[in-house]
């Protein structure tokens, strides 16, 4: 990879960062840049995934002076996320990649058709605890997306936003601040078990690291000043748009 090459893709996982601590599918844009240079398909997941926990710490640090994370959920959120992220890993040395593409575009046009059918969902504080029902259901989808997340992360923050909305009924910036701190425990448990696979490149993994660290700080702080109904607004049409692109791109294989 020659310096223009490296220059363009820190450009690119820094305003992917940016935008994505608010919607979530970093890596829907992230790993297809580096594929296009070509990096070794499981190198790009790997290395990709250390960039990510840079981005998540990052992500996360200006929502822990504004109290936005729930402490009451997040123990048991960080147990699930990080057995989910094991199994997740280690699929990634024995599972193709090739149908994921499709199973994305599914789910999140699935999250799109939730985020418009419940117009109020994110949007206002809720006037009720979740149901026993809901609440188990936000913690079993904790743990499957952090499968998910721990395989390939593509889309994981933006369904797991979905589902606290969902399910524990957080506002989006609540959802936004809680998957960012969650997102931590799943990209370091899989960054680990990649490392010791040795597929992370460290030299361009440090460098894009300390990019989406930057960028996740600039995207929080952003969010932290915009209102959840255009958080809902940015997060609805990111999902729409990422949906679609990649349903063509796997059709047009």
């Amino acid at each position: 990879m020659d310096t223009i090459q490296l220059f363009i893709l820190i450009i690119i996982f820094f305003l992917t960062s940016v935008i994505s601590v608010i919607t979530g599918s970093t890596s829907l844009i992230t790993v297809p840049a580096m594929l296009q240079l070509s990096i070794e398909p499981r190198t790009a997941l790997a290395t990709n995934m250390m960039a990510l926990t840079f981005m998540s710490v990052g992500g996360t640090l200006p929502f822990i002076g504004k109290r936005a994370i729930d402490s009451s959920r997040v123990p048991l959120l960080i147990v699930l996320t990080f057995l989910g992220s094991i199994i997740g890993a280690l699929l990634v040395l024995v599972v193709p990649v090739k149908s994921m593409p499709l199973i994305i575009s599914i789910l999140m046009i699935i999250v799109a058709t939730f985020s418009i059918t419940n117009r109020n969902a994110g949007i206002v504080s809720p006037t009720k605890t979740p149901s026993l029902i809901a609440e188990t259901s936000g913690y079993v989808a904790t743990f499957v997306l952090g499968i998910y997340g721990g395989f390939f992360s593509g889309g994981y923050v933006t369904m797991l936003t979905a589902a606290y909305v969902s399910f524990f009924r957080m506002t989006f910036v609540g959802a936004i601040a809680n998957t960012k701190f969650i997102n931590i425990f799943s990209s370091l448990v899989a960054t680990i078990i990649f490392i010791t696979r040795g597929i992370v490149d460290y030299k361009l993994g440090i460098m894009l690291s300390i990019t989406m660290f930057i960028g996740g700080i600039v995207g929080s702080r952003v969010a932290l000043k915009l209102s959840n109904i255009w958080l809902r607004r940015i997060f609805l049409t990111t999902v729409i748009t990422l949906a679609f692109k990649t349903l063509l791109d796997f059709v047009a294989r």
